[in-house]
């Protein structure tokens, strides 16, 4: 097998051959809209991974011929690497270029769908700079974190069954919005409707009801990461959550990344994570390799307004995974892992308008001149990221994107 990658792949192309990540895509302009495949992404193509995977007799070729990724998420680390290390054979060796050129096809003739089946979905708060920024701007004058913030990593549980794919228009939701007049709520659309730039980390492998997964087995149960925009109303969420936690201010949609890049694609991309002068609890002691450089950019109708750092982020999956499973709940394939606002300790590194327009009383500059201090109707948001890897190389996680549509009615 050469060393060379045999298939053209242009400088600054998405996903090159270190990323390979997995999709699932149908044909519309072919008339196959409903029938869906597994594909995995390489410069401005897609392989079509089952239809490869037959035609070469591929051991694998059963687990990869579905309409989403579950059963390559249930079939554990030990098919993930085989299907990954083959794809790079594929890729890397001449002699399987008339089976793979038979199955790619272009990114733009492809409709690309959720990538899986969601089976819980928990948004964690891990980011200390949005935590401490938050707690200024509805806290001032008190400690800025909670007494809690440093021992446990706070979470809410979110709705699986409002996960859609990027892309998917987001319709401006309705609520109750606080008081008004008399100190009565009022009821009506969001006029405080925002982004959330996350990280997500996808399951494959369940666990057993009360058996709790410790910090060293992350990677024998998370097939990889995506990107999240975990949407929010802040003016409802800030009626409702006291004194519980977020609900309708959250739960109308959180948009996915179609591609999850796999945990082995990120080997260059692990660092220690940030030191903390609070000792954690033994369940909670991490590796320090869990941390992940990871670069992320938002976009406001294509303009760069935001570069969160997640390697800033105080809670690292391993540990969120930890804590998630310590009182005995159990995993499921597919469950989905967010990290919360990624947050970094400069002004241009906040990943929230909340942050960014400190609540709307600093108003974000545009390229075209216009501001926001919350996002309008007809507004599009991006979230990209990048990661470290061979050779001093820098490969793309994908992007998420939602457009706000105007509430209904």
């Amino acid at each position: 097998m050469s060393d060379e990658c045999w298939l053209t792949v242009p400088d600054g192309a998405e996903f090159g051959t270190d990323t390979l990540p997995y999709g699932v895509f149908s044909q519309p302009k072919r008339g196959e809209a409903g029938a869906r495949r597994i594909g995995v992404a390489v410069a401005d193509r897609v392989l079509d991974l089952a239809g490869a995977a037959g035609r070469l007799g591929e051991e694998f070729a059963a687990v990869v011929d579905a309409p989403v990724l579950d059963p390559l998420l249930a079939a554990g680390p030990r098919m993930w690497r085989s299907v990954r290390r083959r794809v790079i054979e594929w890729l890397h060796d001449p002699g399987y270029r008339p089976v793979v050129l038979a199955n790619l096809i272009s990114r733009a003739d492809v409709e690309l769908h959720r990538p899986f089946t969601v089976a819980d979905f928990v948004d964690f708060y891990s980011s200390e700079h949005h935590a401490r920024n938050v707690g200024r701007m509805f806290r001032p004058g008190v400690e800025s974190l909670p007494p809690n913030w440093r021992h446990v990593p706070l979470a809410y549980h979110g709705r699986a069954g409002t996960i859609v794919p990027s892309g998917t228009p987001i319709e401006r939701p309705r609520g109750q919005r606080g008081q008004g007049e008399g100190g009565s709520p009022s009821f009506g659309a969001t006029r405080k409707m925002d982004f959330e730039a996350e990280v997500g980390f996808v399951v494959g492998v369940g666990s057993q009801r009360e058996r709790p997964v410790p910090v060293a087995d992350f990677a024998e149960h998370v097939f990889g990461l995506c990107l999240v925009n975990d949407w929010s109303a802040r003016d409802i969420q800030a009626w409702e959550y006291r004194p519980l936690g977020p609900f309708l201010g959250k739960s109308f949609a959180t948009s996915i990344s179609p591609w999850v890049v796999p945990l082995d694609a990120l080997d260059h991309a692990w660092l220690p994570a940030p030191g903390s002068d609070v000792e954690p609890l033994p369940y909670l002691r991490s590796a320090p390799r869990w941390g992940l450089d990871l670069e992320l950019t938002v976009r406001l109708n294509g303009y760069p307004i935001s570069q969160p750092a997640y390697s800033t982020m105080y809670w690292t999956p391993a540990q969120q995974l930890a804590h998630l499973t310590i009182n005995g709940a159990a995993l499921r394939r597919g469950d989905l892992i967010a990290s919360g606002t990624v947050s970094g300790a400069e002004p241009n590194q906040r990943g929230c308008m909340l942050e960014l327009s400190w609540d709307g009383s600093d108003l974000v500059l545009l390229g075209d001149g216009s501001q926001r201090g919350y996002l309008n109707d007809g507004d599009e948001v991006s979230i990209s990221a990048t990661a470290p890897g061979p050779a001093g190389r820098r490969i793309g996680l994908g992007a998420v994107t939602g457009r706000v549509l105007p509430a209904r009615g």
